[in-house]
């Protein structure tokens, strides 16, 4: 179910504590994304956020994704401890909706060349626009059921066998569509895929990813030899709909 947010232009598909599953434009705005050509260490990276949405005469709570970069991966209670100096932020902004965060993001962590400290590599925002084409942005996802934080819960736990792999990213693929349908887009209207693992996906990435991905196919995939942020969770996801991508 969408949640508008009035503050920020835009709506959201609620998720947990730490993200939004994702945000789309409200009508009369369409959602920036900017990144990084470097990650930014992540307290550097809220004050280049706000510098940002200052420039472009924005307020703080136009902030709808947040794209992030950590030395490796977390434990789930290591996770659960950086979500919340992570969460103290977005809350000192005025960003959250009572007890709702409607900021959708992704968090991975680099195989190769990783920042020594959790870093910020780019963000989205709302910003006026005559433009009528839905803008959007999907948050990170791993082989987790939604809403879930539970170890138990990770589809095919430990196993790494290319049909375990298949099996993964059938179901964050899965996961992906539900939240394109929650946002009211398809993915005919994506603009950019990306693929988070350091486990091979030729095999099955023309049958589980980019065929079902449709018309947006012709956009390709961006795969990112990286690692999800949570210990034991092999394979992600994420997606966006936009005109403008900025870098810096």
């Amino acid at each position: 179910m969408l949640i508008a947010n009035p503050k920020g232009n835009y709506s959201f598909v609620q998720g947990i504590a730490p993200y939004s599953a994702g945000a789309v434009a409200a009508p009369g705005f369409e959602i920036v994304h900017v990144r990084f050509l470097q990650p930014i260490p992540l307290a550097q990276g809220f004050e280049r956020v706000k510098a940002h949405l200052t420039s472009r005469q924005r307020p703080l709570q136009a902030l709808c994704g947040m794209e992030l970069r950590s030395p490796k991966p977390f434990t789930f209670q290591g996770f659960a401890d950086f979500n919340s100096s992570y969460i103290n932020v977005l809350k000192s902004w005025d960003i959250f909706l009572g007890p709702t965060n409607p900021v959708a993001r992704t968090n991975i962590a680099p195989e190769i060349g990783a920042p020594p400290v959790p870093s910020l590599y780019g963000f989205s925002y709302t910003l006026p626009s005559p433009r009528p084409e839905k803008t959007f942005v999907v948050a990170g996802a791993g082989e987790l059921p939604e809403g879930s934080l539970d170890p138990h819960d990770v589809i095919r736990a430990g196993q790494t066998t290319p049909e375990a792999l298949r099996e993964k990213a059938r179901y964050v693929m899965g996961l992906m569509t539900g939240r394109l349908k929650g946002l009211g887009v398809g993915w005919d209207q994506v603009s950019v895929t990306e693929v988070y693992t350091v486990h091979p996906i030729c095999g099955f990435l023309a049958a589980e990813i980019v065929r079902p991905m449709g018309a947006s196919q012709i956009h390709g995939v961006t795969w990112h030899y990286a690692r999800p942020p949570i210990v034991s969770i092999e394979f992600e996801m994420d997606l966006r709909g936009c005109r403008q991508e900025i870098v810096l």
